[in-house]
């Protein structure tokens, strides 16, 4: 049987991508292939980080035990997980639940694109030069990504936005998908990125602050 590396389950509130501010339960996977120089979450990239090995079924049942229907799957990398596909496959078939999975923008997932069901979604990261890893971003990615998903660009400074619009424009992602532009937390001011959208006039971009690090110590766990 399939073991997944969960190094942290939890209930909170979605302080990112489409449904902010809603209630999800969270499966945290450990390992990544990247290590982006803001990441908050590097404890968990670390092969060696401890961690609880569950099956897909096991997973499932935590879920559907916490009687939340936002479900989001992230890291580390979810998508480098060993037989994620099955999960997926258990975790499409209950409609009643929503699925987001966080991914770093450097795993290739056109194969996912075509079988993953409505309920299951997307959010792919595009790491900006300040992140350390843009040359790691798999931009074929970008060709096929369905209209559920979501792609979001993670900002630090000017540098970071100037690239941003670059690849939106390149790939025509406002027609494909939805964009939401990221501020790296204490790097970049948001004002700074809503005058950027202003100049730019940046329609169907949306600016997304990390909610939760506003709410609690940017630092903590389990939230």
């Amino acid at each position: 049987m399939e073991r997944f590396s969960v190094v942290e389950k939890f209930i909170s509130i979605n302080g990112e991508s489409r449904r902010a501010g809603e209630l999800a339960v969270f499966i945290r996977f450990r390992g990544c292939n990247l290590r982006c120089n803001y990441c908050d979450t590097l404890w968990a990239c670390d092969d060696t980080a401890e961690c609880e090995y569950m099956s897909a079924e096991e997973i499932y049942d935590y879920i559907k035990a916490t009687g939340i229907k936002n479900v989001t799957l992230t890291g580390g990398e979810p998508m480098l997980q060993k037989d994620i596909d099955k999960l997926l496959i258990i975790l499409g078939e209950d409609k009643e639940l929503r699925v987001e999975i966080e991914t770093n923008g450097a795993v290739p997932l056109k194969e996912y694109y075509a079988s993953v069901p409505d309920n299951i979604s997307f959010t792919v990261d595009y790491k900006c030069p300040g992140s350390g890893m843009e040359r790691t971003m798999n931009l074929q990615n970008f060709e096929s990504i369905r209209s559920a998903d979501t792609i979001k660009f993670v900002v630090s400074d000017r540098n970071d936005l100037d690239s941003m619009l670059k690849v939106i424009d390149e790939y025509n992602l406002t027609e494909k998908c939805m964009v939401y532009v990221s501020a790296v937390f204490g790097r970049i001011e948001p004002e700074e990125i809503v005058e950027f959208m202003t100049e730019h006039k940046l329609n169907d971009v949306r600016l997304q602050l990390q909610m939760h690090k506003f709410i609690w110590d940017s630092d903590k766990r389990g939230v």
